[in-house]
C-alpha cells in the first residue's frame, strides 16, 4: 500500500509540475517503470479453407474462421506476470486470465483463469501445434469438447497452480525437474463452480538432456452437468523434443469415467443399452522436419478409442507442409486421412490454413 501511496502523489505532483508550465518531471526517487513494464498487446488471427470427402462435412467446402484473440500481458513489481487473453469470433469471451507470482525458477504460484496442467500437448499456443489442429487426446481428454459432456473450455480451468523448475545440471546448467500441481473447479472456463469438489491436476516432468522432456501426468476430479456427476480419473505419459526447429511429440492418455449422456438423472445409474464402459484412451506421436528455415514438413498418427476398444477408435493420418515467411506469417497444407471404425466411416480432408500475428 505504500508503493502505491508514493506512485499516486508522484503522479498528482508530475500533473501539477507540467500544469505550471515545467515540463520535467520531478524525481521522487521511485519510478513508475520500477512498479510495472509497459503493457504488451498482441492479437492473431488464424482463418481455413477446408475441404472433406464425408457427406455433409462442414457444410460443403468453403471458407472458415478458426479463431481471433487478443491479448495483453506484462509484470508489476518485476516478480508478478499477468496475462488476459479474448476471443473475439464467433461468441467474444475471456480465455485466460491470470496473476502469477514468479520470483523463483523454483517456486512460482498462478491464480485465475488459465491452461490445465495435463499433457505436454495441451498448453501449446494454437501456433505451435504444427499439424492443423490439437490431437483427439487432448480435444476428448483435455477439455477441449470433453467426451464426459463438457464444451469445448480450450483446455482450461479456474484455479491455483505451484509449479517450477528444479536441480540445474550439465554443462548448460539446464534443469532436471520440472513439475505443476493445480487444483481447479473442474466446471471450465468464465462458469462458477457447481459442487463442492476440486479437481487436482499434476504432472513431473524429467529434463534428461536440454530440450527433451519426459513426464507423466495426472487428474482426480469430476464434472457435473447440473443434473448429473461422472468421474474423470485421468493419466497421460509421454515425451517432447523441440531443437533447432526440430519436433517431436507422443504421448498415451487414459480415461477412466462414463458420460454423463449415458447416466440416467432419476436414477444415477447407467442407462440400459448404452454403449459407454466408462474406458477410454488415446494416443498421438508427431514429428516436425525443417526442410530449410522457412519450410517444414509435420507427419502424424492420432488415435482415440472411445470405449477403449478396437471398434471404437477413430485414427487420423496426417501430413501437413508449413511455410512461414515472417514469424508473424504463416501458411500450412495439411491432407487428413479419417478411420472412424464407431461410425464406419473412412474420407479424406484437406484444410488449408493461414496464421498472422502482430
Amino acid at each position: 500500500m505504500k508503493k502505491v501511496f508514493v506512485l499516486l502523489c508522484a503522479a498528482l505532483l508530475s500533473v501539477s509540475a507540467f500544469a505550471q508550465g515545467d515540463g520535467a518531471k520531478p524525481d521522487y526517487g521511485y519510478k513508475l517503470t520500477g512498479f510495472a513494464s509497459t503493457p504488451k498487446f498482441g492479437a492473431f488471427i488464424i482463418g481455413t479453407y477446408k475441404y472433406s470427402s464425408q457427406d455433409g462435412a462442414n457444410g460443403g467446402p468453403g471458407f472458415g474462421l478458426r479463431l481471433i484473440r487478443t491479448y495483453v500481458d506484462g509484470t508489476i513489481l518485476n516478480d508478478f506476470n499477468y496475462r488476459i487473453q479474448f476471443e473475439i469470433n464467433g461468441t467474444p469471451h475471456v480465455k485466460d486470465f491470470y496473476l502469477e507470482w514468479a520470483k523463483y525458477k523454483e517456486f512460482s504460484v498462478k491464480v485465475g483463469e488459465f491452461k490445465r496442467a495435463f499433457t505436454f500437448e495441451n498448453p501449446y499456443n494454437p501456433w505451435d501445434v504444427g499439424v492443423g489442429d490439437y490431437s483427439q487426446a487432448v480435444k476428448k481428454l483435455s477439455g477441449m469438447g470433453d467426451r464426459c459432456g463438457e464444451a469445448s473450455m480450450g483446455g482450461r480451468d479456474l484455479g491455483i497452480q505451484f509449479q517450477g523448475d528444479l536441480l540445474p545440471v550439465g554443462s548448460d546448467q539446464h534443469r532436471l525437474i520440472h513439475y505443476q500441481l493445480g487444483i481447479y473447479n473442474g466446471n471450465g472456463i468464465n462458469k462458477a463452480d457447481n459442487n463442492s469438489q476440486k479437481d487436482l491436476i499434476g504432472t513431473i516432468q524429467i529434463q534428461p538432456i536440454k530440450d527433451l522432456y519426459l513426464g507423466v501426468f495426472g487428474w482426480n476430479g469430476n464434472w457435473s452437468d447440473g443434473k448429473v456427476t461422472v468421474d474423470r480419473k485421468r493419466y497421460a505419459v509421454g515425451a517432447k523434443y523441440e531443437h533447432n526447429n526440430w519436433s517431436a511429440r507422443s504421448e498415451y492418455v487414459h480415461s477412466n469415467g462414463y458420460k454423463a449422456s449415458s447416466i440416467d438423472p432419476v436414477t444415477g445409474q447407467l442407462i440400459a443399452g448404452t454403449s459407454d464402459t466408462g474406458v477410454a484412451d488415446a494416443f498421438y506421436a508427431t514429428v516436425g522436419i525443417p526442410v530449410a528455415d522457412w519450410f517444414k514438413v509435420y507427419l502424424k498418427y492420432d488415435m482415440y478409442r472411445d470405449n477403449a476398444t478396437a471398434d471404437s477408435q477413430s485414427t487420423i493420418y496426417s501430413f501437413a507442409p508449413q511455410v512461414r515467411l515472417h514469424k508473424n506469417l504463416m501458411f500450412q497444407l495439411e491432407y487428413r486421412y479419417n478411420d472412424n471404425r464407431l461410425t464406419g466411416q473412412k474420407f479424406n480432408e484437406l484444410w488449408f490454413q493461414y496464421y498472422v500475428r502482430f
